[in-house]
């Protein structure tokens, strides 16, 4: 699948800076292009992947280049102020060759969720293009106003894409694990769960062609019906030799069951994927539809255990709508499942954001009702006065 990313503010740059890193060392080659912004100028300068000319700094008349300092509205409003800075940008985009566009931003801070939102509106009235968002939630350890971002960026997040994808941090941070360190490795199990599954489909000259292919249509159809999606992964270290391909072609005994093993254990992976640590914690059985891809050597990947495992995701969700296939990877010491969960609702995180969203507006309206009894009383106050003198 042919992307065309945008990483909004510190989170967003650094996550698309290491799907560059990462669809380069697997040869993916579901990267068309690649555009950094921010309202920070040392968050631009720290990317190594994101060419220069892609990286835009928008809102300098504001906040001179030292970033929003975690002001979600104002993120916002700088984007719409600087909308045709960025649009400069994706004007270099081959958008003729792109499948979608991913728009990815760190919900806690104030660049990425103030101005993801509107930049993905922006995009879906220009481009026919599916505009796809990649949300990151804020551990909850890391301060109620990056929590409070995140909550009052989702609801507007979700609405202004096709469908948005999410990595929960508190899922995934790691006890007495320095930030710096959390940080990078949360980053890495981002771009190889997402990039494993944009990489299906997208065959090099000289690479193995899947059994069933997983195309770009397949994830397409499978985010269509909107919402909230998330993805799984498990993996298996295997040994690889020609073994298993000599014996599929000469029909020895073996054969049958290493073909036996082969299938099983992609069932066993497709059920770890989806029944693990999702990128966000739900009940499985919310989905409304579903994409389950087996990678690894192709002499190790089975037809029927991709088929079986299909199957087990149908059941567990009760939807008819579950596709599946392979992604062969000749260069992997590794067989794995990647499961991609689309519109699930019984999501515990979601309701979380959504209380802490209407509590701070409950708050917020008892604070203003408060500040105007007193001022009214203030009013009355001096009306007695101006009548004494």
């Amino acid at each position: 699948m042919k992307l065309a990313l945008i990483g909004f503010g510190q989170a967003g740059g650094k996550v698309v800076d290491q799907f560059l890193t990462y669809d380069d060392a697997i040869d993916g080659g579901f990267v068309e292009s690649a555009v950094a912004v921010n309202t920070a100028t040392t968050d631009l300068r720290g990317l190594e992947s994101v060419p220069q000319k892609n990286r835009v700094l928008i809102g300098q008349a504001r906040v001179n280049g030292h970033g929003v300092g975690a002001d979600n509205e104002l993120g916002g409003e700088v984007t719409e102020a600087d909308i045709d800075e960025i649009q400069h940008a994706i004007d270099r985009v081959p958008t003729h060759e792109i499948d979608a566009f991913l728009v990815v931003a760190g919900m806690g801070g104030g660049t990425g969720s103030g101005g993801a939102p509107v930049l993905a509106r922006h995009l879906r009235r220009i481009y026919t293009q599916p505009v796809y968002g990649l949300g990151v939630l804020p551990a909850t350890d890391e301060g109620g106003i990056y929590t409070l971002n995140a909550a009052r960026s989702f609801r507007t997040f979700v609405r202004e894409v096709d469908n948005l994808l999410v990595f929960d941090n508190d899922a995934w941070r790691s006890a007495g694990e320095s930030v710096g360190g959390g940080y990078d490795r949360i980053n890495r199990e981002i771009v190889e769960r997402f990039g494993l599954l944009f990489a299906a489909g997208e065959v090099g000259h000289d690479d193995h062609v899947a059994e069933s292919v997983v195309d770009s249509s397949e994830i397409i159809n499978t985010l269509s019906g909107g919402g909230v999606s998330t993805v799984g992964y498990a993996s298996e270290t295997v040994e690889t030799d020609s073994g298993g391909l000599l014996d599929s072609l000469t029909g020895s005994a073996d054969s049958g069951l290493e073909d036996g093993a082969a299938t099983n254990r992609l069932t066993s992976l497709v059920r770890k994927a989806t029944l693990g640590r999702l990128t966000l914690p739900c009940d499985a059985g919310s989905a409304d539809r579903g994409l389950v891809v087996a990678t690894g050597q192709p002499t190790q990947l089975s037809r029927k255990g991709v088929e079986r495992g299909r199957q087990w995701l149908e059941d567990e969700t009760g939807s008819m709508e579950i596709r599946g296939g392979d992604y062969p990877r000749t260069s992997a010491d590794e067989v794995g499942a990647v499961v991609l969960l689309s519109g699930v609702t019984d999501v515990p995180r979601i309701d979380q954001l959504q209380q802490v969203a209407l509590e701070a507006q409950e708050t917020t309206e008892q604070v203003q009702a408060t500040a105007q009894d007193e001022f009214a009383s203030l009013v009355d106050t001096g009306g007695e006065l101006d009548a004494l003198f």
